[in-house]
């Protein structure tokens, strides 16, 4: 004990000497805690539906008040035809598309068989197979209704449902999870490998020289990522060709707008990864760092695996600040959909803007006197 009691106050001072450590111990376990207790939920729940109503009967709107009801639905809008389908989906306006035809409340009056038709972007495989199982059980429901208040009984007749799936007809899991497994790899690599390669050059002292050195803190910043800028395109491409040998995952939109994103995207992430140089000292931390700042939150709150309109409020303002959030969407859409950068133009604004802050604010942080 006289050998171990010496060493544990000196451990014990260490990390208290250096905040920085001590406030990744803290934060690890109440950043899990959190996000565990809250964010993640498996019951999807506000599936956005779009109500295509033929019929402008009684009997329709009821049918499209059940669904409004429960808390698996919110109803995005009413529209008049079919013709708009494709955008609504594209656009991401709707999850699914309810058309309730022109005979409905005949057939239902007469004892025929209604037939309903709901479109579902497949895209999201977990939300689609979902909703297609609350509608199902719903319209299950209102046949049951409606067949003992004219009959007493319970068959024949009622209303039958035809669902379509777009995107993932299917509804394979790796058709939704290969493009969050993109983000999630590009993220954790760019940042953690720009970051350790930084701080390495800081503990060997030959950052130092580059400082002081008549180059541009800015251009210093770019010369670095220059690199690894190029291998996460390179890893990017694999992980396509991946999808394609393996889950038969081919990328519906073009190429080139994907490349594109992805590279305003890894700016980004690059720029993070310096910025974390300059408040680490040593690789551990670095990594530790990098790891926190990238990894669960980009698992958890990007809408990688769980939705976020199924979050509590205040988890939802989180995820705006989370850049794979934004990339998620135009990966999905690009690959998934084959939209054009129309429907995300919003999000990819949001990533070149987390570029440009990331790349400017690392660049000041690299000037003479800011690294140590």
């Amino acid at each position: 004990m006289k050998i171990i009691l010496p060493i544990a106050k000196k451990e014990f001072r260490q990390i208290v000497r250096d905040p920085r450590t001590l406030g990744v111990l803290v934060f690890i376990p109440i950043f899990l805690l959190l996000m565990f207790g809250y964010a993640i939920s498996l019951d999807v729940k506000h599936i956005s539906l779009e109500v295509v109503d033929c019929s402008h009967t009684a009997a329709s709107r009821s049918l499209v008040r059940k669904l409004s009801a429960t808390e698996y639905f919110d109803i995005a809008g009413y529209a008049d035809s079919t013709d708009t389908a494709d955008y609504i989906l594209e656009s991401g306006e709707a999850e699914c598309i309810l058309v309730i035809p022109v005979d409905y409340h005949r057939q239902i009056t007469r004892g025929g068989t209604a037939e309903l038709q709901v479109l579902i972007d497949g895209s999201n495989s977990n939300i689609g197979a979902t909703a297609m199982g609350y509608i199902q059980r719903i319209i299950q429901d209102v046949s049951v209704q409606i067949l003992k208040g004219k009959r007493g009984m319970e068959t024949g007749g009622g209303v039958e449902l035809r669902s379509r799936v777009w995107f993932n007809p299917e509804l394979r899991s790796p058709v939704f999870l290969i493009p969050g497994l993109i983000s999630l790899i590009l993220m954790v690599t760019a940042v953690i490998s720009t970051a350790m390669s930084i701080v390495r050059e800081k503990e060997q002292g030959t950052m130092e020289q580059l400082i002081v050195a008549p180059i541009n803190p800015l251009q210093l910043v770019i010369g670095k990522t220059i690199p690894y800028t190029i291998l996460s395109l390179v890893i990017a491409v694999m992980i396509l060709m991946a999808g394609s040998i393996f889950f038969n995952i081919e990328i519906q939109g073009s190429f080139g707008l994907l490349m594109l994103v992805s590279f305003i995207f890894l700016l980004g992430c690059l720029g993070l990864g310096v910025l974390i140089s300059t408040i680490a000292d040593s690789q551990q931390v670095a990594f530790m760092l990098a790891t926190i700042i990238t990894l669960l939150p980009t698992f958890i709150l990007s809408g990688f695996i769980f939705p976020i309109k199924n979050m509590p409020v205040p988890i939802q303002a989180v995820t705006y600040i989370i850049p794979a959030r934004y990339y998620l969407v135009a990966l999905r859409g690009i690959m998934l959909k084959g939209t054009g950068i129309a429907p995300f133009l919003d999000d990819v604004a949001a990533l070149l803007l987390f570029a440009v802050l990331t790349m400017t604010v690392s660049a000041f942080r690299m000037k003479k006197g800011r690294l140590a």
